[in-house]
């Protein structure tokens, strides 16, 4: 290496998971040297973990697809851009005109919410293809989320977030932040921020099924059966408005439905939950009264509870604590975000959507539409189901769903039977293998970032753009750009013609591009010159003169005018979820004994995720999945010694839907009856071009989760509390059962 290279330092915010942690990439050359955190960065302020390093690996890997690809009998072939958006577009097309509309889907994955070209782009390809088969990551995540907040607050992404820094007290429900660096609350360096609660003399406290790395460090750590949370949940809101008199504050006269909430939970005291949650009464109330009396506190739930057939009902209730308690929208409780670029509040071009439910549903299950788009787990049936509307092709934008969505195996069946599949997707993975093209991004640090979802969800308000940091081959294309070309050629064939009027828009919008479309969203933003007439508003100009960010304050009390409903107000008692308690009540009788206590054998099965895995896209990073093998099950002792498992031997696991077989991590962190895997593993499938993660292959946890199993109001998959039976491999059914 010639020694007269240049040095230099670029800025840039992580893109790989929710925590928006400020990077100091140092260059020689054109070849990355040094990936640190940016300790000038007012949001992270020099934390990072170990993702952040996986940015160059990401960017160098031999197995990350530069070029369009199209399947062939004798395997895959290189095809240029025009040949392979023409034949994608044609081809899209020819299935519509022969069978509607609705016989082409898409799905869009986790990543897209990390690329600020697709989340300005692609909402408007999914549009143009006109199908009520739209399917995304989000209702295999967070849709309880944005039902509630829709229902509740009047705007689906108007979600309330922990005012972390502040709070003396962190009631902390099925998540574990020291895994997940926050989600659906971004905060960098999670770690310090929950030990800054304990130094302030407050308290963390964590319900979990297993004790997590957060509940490792908590104050307080309690068990829970999977799936009880929102009986645990009523039983509090129980104690805060039946047996307490309830405290909302200055939003007390902007509420609806208080009367109707208190009645409701009336019937559900701690004594009546206690059989099913596995908390005792007197447990439940001590974290009542704790929770009550804190100078300020706020109760954070996330995938162990959306991710279960109750999942709107607890993200509900967590709403209905803190706002019965005096915790919403002040100081230390939970409060909204007031992002420089405002997806909720802002001009509604510039948002996603403020939410709707039921306009259609599926066509084979009739799972209700929300936001635009069908819950994920009725994918698999609305391709192998006949008849009119079955869909016949595919677009995936950044999406794994054969490792994602339930039953994972039945989805690859319904993928192998399309008549066109297109991915645009950087890697030949466990779906994109049946498409039929694929045309692949640039990486993450060839393309300009803006966390345009984040910001929405942080901790405290602050604004960061990153332009690139290598300038992209001449023959690649950014997302956006294939999708806004995608988009043109749908158009002009579905009208015969080129049309003068849609070639000068995307003419238009090919010369804005991302960059142009945030800045307008930045100077229409609450942080913007039309609110800021006296000073130099917010603005792209503006970021890109403050690498390191720009800090726009804490979170602030917002109420009402951040209320987006129609009558300003807050509805505690959305029929859809009030009506929903009915089925939790017939699910969980108040004189019927739990599973354990009849000595049903089947055990819990519960999803894990690690520091180092994001999902499925991160296996392919050797520094990422190196050391000790993490796709084990992890089962309790109890459990292990009654079926005749020890730690470090094969266990088979069957479920409705399948059957895998792992390895068993005996341990005392995880309750009795339960057993846990991690999420995003499974890379045996043949075909793929993924060689470090085919190394570390792993069982796909979505082999086992059954797609039937949903929550009612949202569709949301419930992969959390999925039944199953163990037993040691090569052992014959009948030779493990244990004895009576």
């Amino acid at each position: 290496m010639s020694t007269t290279e240049a040095s230099r330092v670029h800025f840039r915010t992580c893109n790989l998971c929710e925590a928006m942690c400020g990077l100091r990439i140092e260059l020689k050359g054109e070849r990355i040297t040094s990936i640190r955190g940016d300790e000038e960065d007012p949001f992270s302020r020099g934390h990072v973990c170990p993702k952040a390093l996986a940015l160059k690996d990401l960017h160098e890997d031999p197995d990350r697809l530069r070029h369009p690809l199209r399947r062939t009998a004798t395997g895959w072939e290189r095809v240029s851009w025009d040949a392979a958006l023409d034949e994608a577009a044609t081809r899209l097309h020819a299935v519509q005109q022969a069978h509607g509309k609705d016989a082409v889907a898409s799905y869009l994955g986790n990543p897209n919410v990390h690329n600020l070209g697709n989340m300005v782009f692609a909402p408007a390809l999914v549009k143009t293809l006109r199908s009520r088969n739209r399917f995304s990551a989000t209702s295999v995540d967070q849709l309880p989320h944005q039902l509630v907040s829709y229902a509740m607050f009047g705007h689906q992404l108007l979600i309330p977030i922990p005012d972390l820094d502040h709070t003396r007290h962190l009631l902390v429900l099925g998540a574990n932040p020291l895994a997940s660096n926050g989600s659906l609350m971004t905060a960098p360096d999670i770690r310090a921020r929950l030990r800054a609660i304990q130094e302030r003399g407050g308290k963390l406290v964590v319900v979990d099924p297993r004790r997590t790395e957060t509940a490792a460090i908590a104050d307080t750590h309690v068990f829970i059966r999977p799936g009880t949370d929102a009986l645990l949940l009523l039983a509090l809101v129980h104690v805060a408005l039946v047996e307490h008199t309830p405290r909302p504050n200055h939003l007390s006269t902007r509420l609806e439905g208080l009367d109707a909430v208190k009645e409701l939970v009336r019937d559900f005291p701690p004594e009546r939950t206690a059989r099913h949650t596995g908390v005792p009464a007197e447990v439940v109330r001590g974290l009542a009264r704790d929770f009550i009396t804190s100078e300020s506190a706020v109760c954070y739930g996330r995938m162990g509870l959306s991710t279960q057939p109750f999942g709107s009902l607890c993200q509900w209730l967590i709403n209905v604590l803190n706002i019965t308690t005096g915790n919403l929208d002040r100081r230390g409780g939970a409060m909204f975000t007031q992002p420089a670029f405002d997806i909720v509040g802002g001009p509604r071009a510039m948002g996603l959507g403020r939410g709707s439910l039921g306009r259609w549903k599926s066509r084979v299950r009739g799972l209700p539409e929300f936001g635009g788009e069908l819950p994920s787990a009725v994918m698999a049936e609305e391709m192998l189901t006949p008849g009119e509307g079955r869909i016949r092709a595919l677009v995936t934008l950044a999406g794994n769903p054969v490792l994602s969505t339930p039953n994972g195996a039945q989805l690859e069946r319904a993928l192998a039977g399309l008549d066109f599949m297109v991915s645009l997707d950087p890697y030949l993975n466990e779906t994109t293998r049946h498409a039929h093209l694929i045309l692949p991004p640039v990486s993450p640090l060839e393309r300009g970032h803006y966390d345009v979802a984040f910001h929405v969800l942080a901790v405290r308000n602050t604004a960061k753009y990153s332009p690139p940091l290598f300038p992209p081959a001449p023959d690649a294309h950014e997302d956006w750009q294939t999708t806004l070309e995608l988009q043109h050629r749908l158009q002009n064939l579905r009208r015969g013609r080129p049309s003068l009027r849609q070639t000068l828009l995307h003419q238009a919008l090919r010369r804005m591009g991302p960059e142009r479309l945030l800045d307008i969203g930045l100077r229409m933003g609450p942080h913007g010159a039309r609110f800021n007439p006296l000073r130099k508003g917010m603005s792209l100009a503006k970021l890109r003169e403050s690498p390191h960010g720009v800090d726009l304050g804490p979170l602030q009390p917002c109420l009402p005018s951040r209320l987006q409903t129609k009558d300003r107000r807050i509805h505690l008692a959305p029929e859809a979820l009030t009506a929903d308690v009915r089925r939790l009540r017939d699910t969980f009788p108040e004189h019927t004994a739990s599973d354990v206590e009849t000595g049903d054998e089947r055990l819990l099965l519960i999803g894990r995720r690690h520091l180092r895995d994001n999902n499925s896209w991160m296996h392919n990073v050797q520094g990422l999945v190196k050391g000790k093998p993490r796709c084990t099950l992890m089962m309790h002792p109890e459990d292990a010694a009654r079926l005749g498992l020890s730690d470090g031997m094969s266990a088979v696991v069957t479920s409705r839907v399948g059957e895998v077989t792992v390895p068993v991590a005996v341990t005392g962190d995880i309750m009795p009856g339960v057993v846990s895997l991690p999420h995003g593993y499974g890379h045996r499938r043949e075909g793929t071009g993924q060689r470090i993660a085919a190394e570390h292959a792993g069982i796909s946890h979505n082999d086992l989760t059954d797609e039937l199993s949903v929550d009612v109001p949202s569709g949301n998959a419930a992969f959390n509390g999925t039944p199953v039976r163990v037993k040691p491999a090569g052992v014959s059914p009948a030779a493990s059962t244990p004895a009576a």
